[in-house]
């Protein structure tokens, strides 16, 4: 192993290798199932890759526009007018991007600078607070408290200041599942309104909303909307993780500044997988379908740990469900995390990963975007416990 010379002064001096890439590991060193990382373990439908495949032998093959193929862009227009009843423009309010995570990354790097602020709501998703650090920015940090995950909108006011140029919001929340809702909107418009903060609202979950609810997305409110960067993912909705192609959703004037950004890291993505999603979406039961399929799969895993000693919490969105261990363990979560996949056979995130200061309820983080078999399978070894 080479090493080098040079004396480096690291931009991100704390941070190191992701919670979800060292469980994956932890769970492929000790054969644990892998109930940590958020991917799915079966295969979208053959007809996606009919559809991709079809445009790769068509000779769609050279870089796309930079903002997206045409195709993709008017079927994502069309989708957020008929669930949100919000007018996008394709050619200048979409632009397609190498996966959500890029997407986050690029609107930090197009709107924070240095000696800015950005308020983030934790637990929070791990590539948030990074992307601020690399471009200079400080993360200010609001609580969703244990154990329902809500905001606290007068703790939100009181970080606010002169220096706060981003809040970022994300609902479905990953990792609690928790939904933020109509009147939350309004308390965003109210505390945003007359100033230059722009709203990062991730919704990369937004079609895997359970018990009825909707999903409250800030492109359907005008006030928010104007002052914000909305974020999606094609590999949450259609099972394809690992083409990590996503969209954002903004004001032209917005979206110009995300595309002088965009252009220079990754300047296009993918040209045959994007023409085979758009054709893909144009049977709207794919995405509108998604809540119940993944609502059966929370149901079939909140019945295999029904008789086990983990306390479950609320799940009302995402693939995601929180489970209190302490009448198992009383060790730290990341301590627990590395037991039970060691040792119990079921790898899972420990939620104090997304503190800035490893706050811990003793609360792990299981995914459960898998097969019946591979929930069966983990459930019986965590009923033993």
């Amino acid at each position: 192993m080479r090493k080098s010379p040079l004396v480096i002064d690291s931009k991100l001096p704390r941070v190191g290798t992701t919670i979800f890439t060292v469980m994956s590991k932890l769970a492929a060193d000790y054969a644990a199932i892998n109930l940590s990382q958020g991917f799915p373990d079966f295969q979208a439908e053959p007809s996606l890759f009919d559809a991709t495949w079809r445009a790769m032998r068509e000779g769609r093959n050279q870089y796309p526009p930079m903002a997206g193929v045409p195709e993709l862009r008017a079927a994502i227009a069309d989708k957020v007018s008929t669930l949100y009843g919000a007018a996008y423009d394709a050619d200048s309010e979409i632009t397609v991007t190498a996966g959500a995570t890029q997407a986050i990354f690029t609107a930090i790097a197009a709107f924070v600078r240095s000696g800015d602020e950005v308020v983030v709501f934790e637990p929070v998703y791990d590539s948030y607070v990074p992307a601020i650090e690399t471009v200079g920015g400080t993360a200010v940090y609001a609580s969703l408290r244990f154990p329902d995950y809500r905001p606290d909108w007068e703790q939100l006011r009181a970080l606010l200041s002169p220096r706060t140029r981003m809040l970022i919001i994300n609902s479905p929340h990953n990792p609690t599942g928790s939904l933020l809702e109509a009147d939350d909107l309004e308390q965003l418009a109210e505390l945003t309104r007359d100033t230059d903060i722009v709203l990062l609202s991730d919704e990369v979950y937004e079609h895997i909303v359970f018990d009825g609810a909707h999903h409250q997305s800030v492109a359907a409110h005008p006030e928010l909307a104007a002052r914000s960067i909305v974020v999606s993912s094609f590999g949450k909705t259609y099972h394809i993780t690992g083409w990590k192609i996503g969209y954002v959703l903004a004001a032209a004037e917005l979206m110009a500044e995300f595309r002088k950004v965009h252009q220079f890291n990754v300047f296009t993505v993918n040209t045959p997988c994007q023409l085979g999603i758009a054709e893909y979406m144009r049977e709207a039961s794919r995405h509108l379908g998604l809540a119940a399929f993944y609502e059966a799969k929370r149901e079939f895993f909140r019945s295999q740990l029904r008789d086990s000693r983990f306390r479950l919490l609320a799940c009302r969105g995402t693939y995601f469900q929180l489970a209190d261990y302490r009448a198992i363990s009383d060790l730290p979560d990341r301590e627990f995390a590395y037991w039970l996949a060691s040792e119990a056979g079921v790898a899972v995130i420990p939620v104090s990963a997304f503190h800035h200061d490893g706050h811990d309820d003793r609360v792990v983080r299981f995914c459960f975007a898998k097969q019946e078999a591979t929930l069966a399978a983990a459930g019986e070894k965590l009923r033993r416990l």
